[in-house]
């Protein structure tokens, strides 16, 4: 299915089968059912998932990335970086290591609060924030030094999350951002208008497609971020409130070459299988193939 989006490159995420760094987030699934899911989908790229789902040898990760015909495109690591300077480092040193060894090419960075999860976050005073665009940078000076580019991703219940937190990043930091389309959407950011806007940020895409109505409530603080996603706020692409085709097309037009990651941010309960998270993450590859064919006019 993937040739028929060329040109676009795009990969697959173990979020999208609920494997998620947060602890208590739901039923995981095992990394050989996770990847196989994604190779019969006709997938060949992934994102690694957190740090310590696939195998730290890097050896044993090739192998396995091998076994199903899929190549290591990055890794997400949130981190606290408004404090413990020293502590975040090491782990993006950890983390960038491995990330490189297995021949990826990006380190996603998030701005954590230091709480477990994305359903609640304290307020930064301006040295705060000040420490975290540092220890950003410094972050990124450490990949770049393992051949990777870091991008800072907004996301909920992070420290970069609403627009204006978004806007002041980019003034405040040279570094290029994860547009992720659904975290944008639910921090209150048209993905979109935002591509337009700083078509020269763009370092990484993760596509994610929400229902407007739970993202709503969440944004206004109504319902926590992890019981909307128990409540379906992610569909497959096309399904909701993201003008997909509006950003793939932006993003192409302002020269973006990068990565599309298929996110859709998934919990499973215990017993669940892998089943409707791959129908979804199929019925998102359908949608892109359509947007691909539509710009070439077939």
């Amino acid at each position: 299915m993937t040739e028929s989006l060329y040109p676009l490159r795009i990969a697959a995420a173990p979020i999208s089968w609920g494997v998620c760094e947060v602890p208590g987030w739901g039923h995981m699934l095992d990394a050989h059912t996770v990847l196989a899911e994604m190779a019969a989908l006709g997938l060949t790229a992934t994102e690694l998932g957190p740090p310590g789902y696939l195998p730290r040898d890097p050896g044993e990760l090739r192998r396995l990335l091998e076994t199903f015909g899929l190549t290591a495109v990055g890794g997400f690591l949130a981190a606290v970086l408004h404090r413990d300077r020293q502590d975040a480092v090491a782990r993006a040193e950890d983390t960038a290591a491995q990330l490189a060894a297995a021949g990826a090419e990006v380190l996603v960075l998030a701005a954590a609060t230091g709480f477990d999860g994305y359903d609640a976050r304290p307020q930064l005073d301006g040295s705060e924030w000040s420490a975290l665009v540092d220890t950003a940078t410094a972050i990124r000076d450490v990949a770049a030094a393992h051949g990777l580019r870091t991008v800072l991703h907004p996301h909920v219940g992070t420290h970069v999350e609403s627009e204006a937190e978004v806007e002041r990043f980019l003034a405040d930091s040279d570094l290029d951002i994860c547009l992720d389309t659904g975290h944008l959407l639910i921090g209150g950011t048209d993905p979109v208008r935002l591509a337009r806007r700083h078509a020269e940020r763009i370092g990484h895409i993760h596509l994610k497609d929400v229902r407007g109505a739970l993202a709503d409530q969440v944004r206004a603080g109504k319902l926590d971020y992890s019981s909307a996603v128990c409540r379906g706020l992610y569909v497959p692409l096309g399904e909701g409130e993201v003008d997909i085709a509006a950003l793939v097309h932006t993003a192409r037009a302002a020269g973006y070459r990068g990565w599309y990651v298929l996110e859709q941010d998934t919990a499973l309960r215990p017993g669940e299988s892998a089943r409707q998270a791959s129908d979804d993450t199929g019925r998102s590859l359908r949608h892109l193939a359509d947007i691909a064919l539509a710009a070439a006019g077939i």
